[in-house]
């Protein structure tokens, strides 16, 4: 498990991403399904796909074990202690005011699809969050942009069943210009972006969620 705890950049080895050359090195395909109790927006369901390169040593040490064996209750452990250190990866407005999360997710497991590792949480928020008449923000994102996650379709992005009639999703995607795009390609494996500059951010996706 050394090994892993090791290599887990954003909760994956991304330093077996020797194939790259420039930022991104690693890729995570997400789903996110907003969780509601009562007409308040309680948590966020994710699933995250990790590319094949990035999924190799994970699955080579789960080996052949089936789903649910401990081996694969002890690398999921992992790969959430680097996604919490983290803060999930993830910023939630409402507003200008940062909503905050729990500081443990409700659940959360690793599993195979393929050859692909897919990690799947349950993010909380840390106090329910009227919908009736509300509008909010979020965004996952790795700041230094070394991993490149991301929604392939909108349609990724889903609203409760119980969900409030009226209430609407959408998926902003960036269109950073050429400077900042070839600056992102200039960066090896070894060099990293400015704290302050939040590189990853500049490319990252933004989920709106409006209510009447």
């Amino acid at each position: 498990m050394t090994r892993v705890k090791q290599s887990v950049v954003l909760a994956v080895s991304a330093l077996l991403s020797w194939q790259a050359t420039a930022h991104p090195h690693s890729f995570i395909s997400m789903h996110s399904q907003l969780v509601n109790k009562d007409g308040q927006l309680t948590a966020i369901d994710m699933r995250w796909t990790m590319d094949e390169i990035t999924s190799a040593d994970l699955l080579y040490d789960a080996g052949n074990a089936k789903p649910g064996d401990e081996v694969w209750k002890q690398l999921a452990a992992e790969v959430m202690a680097n996604v919490l250190g983290q803060h999930y990866f993830t910023e939630f407005w409402h507003g200008k005011q940062k909503v905050k999360f729990e500081n443990r997710p409700t659940a959360y497991g690793l599993s195979r699809d393929g050859h692909k590792a897919v990690l799947t949480f349950t993010l909380p928020l840390a106090s329910p969050q009227p919908l009736a008449g509300q509008s909010y923000r979020f965004s996952t994102f790795d700041p230094t942009y070394y991993v490149d996650m991301h929604y392939d379709k909108e349609a990724n992005v889903t609203l409760p069943a119980d969900a409030p009639e009226g209430c609407k999703l959408s998926v902003h995607t960036p269109k950073p210009n050429e400077d900042l795009t070839a600056y992102a390609l200039s960066l090896d494996k070894a060099d990293a972006p400015p704290e302050d500059m939040d590189l990853g951010q500049q490319f990252a996706q933004q989920v709106t969620l409006t209510c009447p």
